[in-house]
């Protein structure tokens, strides 16, 4: 057991899914229904985990489509100087 929330460690998963690319960009996550199966979790507890995923700027939702992996900044970018 866990202090962290259900659905945080769920996203951690997935985000490790897209950092991994085992979840590539352009790509779509698996589905709520799925998710909510795979790692026995309430379909609500899928649903949150989705939303934080979002509000990191992991994944975008299109309503009647699904959620997509988005494209992620290469880490060894220059970072602009101040």
């Amino acid at each position: 057991m866990s202090a962290r929330p259900l659905y945080v460690q769920l996203a951690d998963v997935i985000a490790g899914k897209i950092s991994s690319g085992e979840l590539a960009p352009d790509r779509p996550i698996p589905s709520e229904n799925h998710l909510a199966d795979e790692y026995g979790v309430a379909r609500l507890t899928a649903r949150r985990a989705a939303q934080e995923l979002r509000e990191r700027g992991l994944i975008v939702t299109v309503r009647g489509k699904g959620s997509f992996v988005l494209e992620q900044p290469a880490d060894d970018t220059p970072k602009p100087s101040e």
